[in-house]
């Protein structure tokens, strides 16, 4: 039985390469108000990662407004106007092919504050410090 090399090591650096390019493309985009869209236009939003498919074809970009308040109307407006966005990064990444975007709320602010609180458990730092 064959085993895909690159889902047991992860992303390729290819893939790691495109997906860095998009997010700069993406944040860059977003930072000058490239896009029409009211909420967009307003909302200062953080591009945290871009991970792009295999073939390179599709990549999710994990956004969040700046602090984390509005995420679903954000995400809704990026959605709404994918195509515009997509043809922004075509023209200043150079790709064979711009991918399909997908747009997903970045949760890893969330991840680290229940890090550092759980870190602060009393018990936790007894343990820690033993």
């Amino acid at each position: 039985m064959s085993r895909n090399p690159s889902s047991a090591s992860g992303p390729s650096q290819r893939q790691l390469r495109v997906g860095e390019l998009v997010r700069r493309a993406l944040a860059d985009i977003l930072m000058r108000g490239d896009v029409h869209d009211e909420v967009l236009g307003r909302t200062s939003i953080t591009v945290g990662e871009v991970r792009c498919t295999p073939d390179l074809k599709q990549a999710t970009a994990y956004v969040l407004p700046l602090g984390g308040e509005g995420t679903e109307a954000v995400l809704a407006a990026l959605r709404q106007n994918k195509a515009e966005i997509r043809h922004l990064i075509a023209k200043q990444v150079d790709l064979k092919y711009a991918p399909d975007l997908r747009f997903e709320a970045d949760a890893t602010f969330d991840k680290m504050d229940e890090t550092r609180r759980l870190l602060n458990e009393e018990r936790v730092r007894r343990d820690v410090e033993e």
